[in-house]
């Protein structure tokens, strides 16, 4: 028998501490109904991953969030890359995988060190700083429109905008309602940026167009697929960068670990993304009956994969809740896994990588100067303000 929970996981207090929730629903059993919404969810590490694996049977086609697209109108335009299945995910997938190359992003390396070497100098003069605007979000909005071939004007609308579209991803609540108050002006300006005529001839947003060229896809699918990488590409970052820092500053021996050896940078990132989760939640909906750990769930239920609760199972996982940048925490699901595993990711991995080498050559320490304060929102956990203190090198 499948235990029910009356656990709310898109209220304040959960947001706040959703730890000891995730594990009376892990410890409940493999699959736990959610009596609030009149949804499943999978809170184990083996158990998620197995559905992010499994998209015959977990459709993303219906929607990633906890409206069901077979049963009422989207409230937004879905998503040609989280929110369709192969075929036509196939097709828009791998121009994206094309576009996001290895070889693509090895030629950001160079300029996007760059800007974080240009950043950290700007921080350690200043010495006490906020490290969400004035590091996790300036820097991803400096160098991914640039990469992208966005023009300089209002960038700042892409995090509203991110904020919108994840907040659309829960119930109709008071953070989706707050996010989408003013939304009309953040969705012009971002269906303008997408647009062939507003982005340069270089950048990801030109070889996204050029494949409309040759019939890969249609003019309005090359709008829709920039429109996804605009999202991808800056929440995943922002949200990564300050659980990042947010870790260094709590754990300043993984901190000088970090400065003696700089090359585990990248390390340093994946384990604060592993550990913070910034991206909480997704759901699926099952396309037939399904069985999770022995318990079936019929056809047609949205199940609510808890990534940040299967990114501390103990039954997957060595001291979970420690932050081990030497850590092997290859399989970790906070950017997903299997066919919809997050497009952005590999440039999140890049400025997370060249911002955490910047930070570790240049600083000899760094500590929280001030009080934390969360921002809601219904899919991703991340801060609005993170006050901290670095003393240069």
């Amino acid at each position: 028998m499948i235990p029910a929970s009356d656990i709310d996981p898109f209220c304040t207090e959960f947001f706040d501490d959703p730890y000891p929730a995730h594990a009376v629903l892990r410890d409940a059993g493999p699959v736990v109904y959610l009596s609030r919404y009149d949804i499943h969810a999978v809170a184990r590490y083996d158990d998620v991953r197995a559905m992010l694996m499994d998209w015959d049977s977990y459709t993303s086609a219906r929607g990633v969030g906890l409206s069901d697209f077979a049963r009422e109108k989207p409230w937004r335009l879905p998503s040609l890359l989280l929110e369709t299945d192969p075929p036509l995910h196939d097709r828009t997938r791998k121009l994206m995988d094309k576009v996001l190359s290895p070889a693509a992003i090895r030629g950001l390396r160079d300029a996007f060190a760059t800007a974080a070497d240009t950043l950290i100098d700007t921080l350690l003069a200043r010495g006490t700083f906020d490290a969400v605007p004035d590091l996790a979000e300036a820097y991803p909005l400096t160098v991914f429109p640039d990469a992208v071939g966005m023009p300089p004007e209002n960038r700042r609308f892409l995090l509203p905008y991110g904020n919108m579209v994840f907040n659309s991803f829960g119930p109709r609540n008071s953070y989706f309602e707050t996010a989408v108050a003013d939304a009309e002006p953040v969705l012009a300006w971002v269906r303008a940026q997408t647009r062939r005529d507003a982005l340069s001839a270089s950048g990801f947003g030109a070889a996204i167009h050029a494949a409309a060229d040759d019939g890969t896809v249609s003019e309005a699918e090359a709008e829709v697929l920039v429109r996804s990488l605009l999202t991808a590409g800056v929440d995943t970052t922002v949200n990564g960068l300050c659980a990042a820092v947010y870790c260094l500053a709590r754990f300043p021996a993984a901190f000088q670990r970090l400065r003696a050896d700089p090359s585990l940078a990248r390390a340093a990132f994946e384990e604060a993304v592993r550990l913070e989760s910034p991206v909480q939640t997704f759901f699926r909906t099952t396309t037939r009956a399904v069985s999770i750990g022995g318990e079936t769930v019929p056809e047609g239920t949205k199940v609510l994969m808890l990534l940040g609760a299967a990114n501390r199972d103990p039954r997957r996982w060595d001291r979970p809740d420690d932050y081990d940048i030497a850590r092997r925490n290859a399989g970790h699901v906070g950017f997903g896994t299997g066919i919809h595993g997050c497009v952005g990711a590999v440039l999140a991995r890049l400025e997370g990588e060249v911002v955490l080498n910047a930070l570790v050559r240049k600083a000899a320490g760094l500590e929280i100067a001030g009080e934390p304060k969360r921002r809601y929102n219904n899919t991703l956990r991340g801060m609005a303000s993170l006050p901290v203190r670095i003393v240069a090198a």
